[in-house]
């Protein structure tokens, strides 16, 4: 089973953030507010501001843990059409071979033939059929820029 949009370290990353990133900096952040005048005070001023970056991404992990759906890709078994959790082999115009597995965005890793579900070539091959011809088009070329 895939899980359709949350790594695996997530949960440890929201533990982590939650338990010992968050309270040391309200240590450090509670302390340099002792000192004194907290204007020029560095300490404070830097706290304060690492202490809304966990906050913020402890919301972005809540809402993805929220969010996230385990899918099955077993239930599609015997059928020929693409589908989230496929692995699909297919051939590019060079006659180049490529075999992908459709993933979720946190569990891509291209190099071992895992594409994003939102990759253009996952897009294109989502709802096909063995045997269909798809095209890919690129929507612009990629030149490099003249140097000047």
């Amino acid at each position: 089973m895939n899980k359709a949009f949350v790594k695996e370290s997530d949960p440890d990353e929201l533990l982590q953030l939650i338990d010992v990133d968050r309270p040391e900096v309200v240590r450090i952040v509670h302390w340099a507010a002792s000192n004194g005048d907290r204007s020029e005070n560095g300490d404070y001023i830097y706290g304060k501001r690492r202490l809304r970056e966990i906050d913020r991404r402890i919301r972005f992990l809540t809402k993805r843990m929220d969010s996230a759906a385990i899918v099955d890709p077993s239930v599609h078994h015997g059928s020929d059409q693409v589908f989230f959790g496929a692995t699909v082999t297919y051939c590019n115009q060079h006659g180049e071979t490529r075999t992908i597995t459709i993933v979720g965005i946190d569990e891509l890793d291209p190099l071992n033939g895992k594409i994003s579900w939102v990759a253009p070539v996952a897009r294109a091959l989502t709802k096909a059929r063995e045997g269909d011809v798809i095209t890919l088009l690129h929507s612009r070329s990629r030149r490099p820029r003249d140097a000047r």
